[in-house]
């Protein structure tokens, strides 16, 4: 505690933030617990552990988008050949796979 003037304030000091990214899905994992599950997004953000788990959601849905993509694309035959006989169809191909796997982590990862 210190003195600041005729009142005793607790000398608080925060823990040092983590420097870890949080990207589109961390994002979206805010506004979901924010909008949906209120009580653990405040448990979260006053325990000071709300930056490490939106991180931890980011890497686990970055890492899912990445594989689930490969796959996917591997199973509609999806290859560099096609990309050379005609790039608008791989295109097409390509960001539809995206969307789908999209939906996907947001169901699987982020709304649990």
């Amino acid at each position: 505690y210190i003195w600041q003037g005729n009142y005793l304030l607790p000398d608080l000091v925060m823990a040092p933030k983590e420097e870890r990214p949080i990207g589109i899905w961390g994002e979206r994992r805010r506004k979901y617990l924010k909008e949906h599950h209120r009580m653990l997004y405040y448990n979260l953000l006053t325990s000071g552990k709300l930056q490490s788990h939106l991180a931890d959601v980011e890497e686990q849905a970055q890492a899912m988008f990445e594989r689930l993509t490969v796959q996917m694309a591997e199973r509609q035959g999806v290859t560099e050949a096609l990309k050379s006989a005609d790039i608008m169809a791989r295109v097409r191909k390509m960001n539809n796979i995206r969307n789908r796997i999209a939906e996907l982590v947001m169901d699987e990862l982020l709304t649990i």
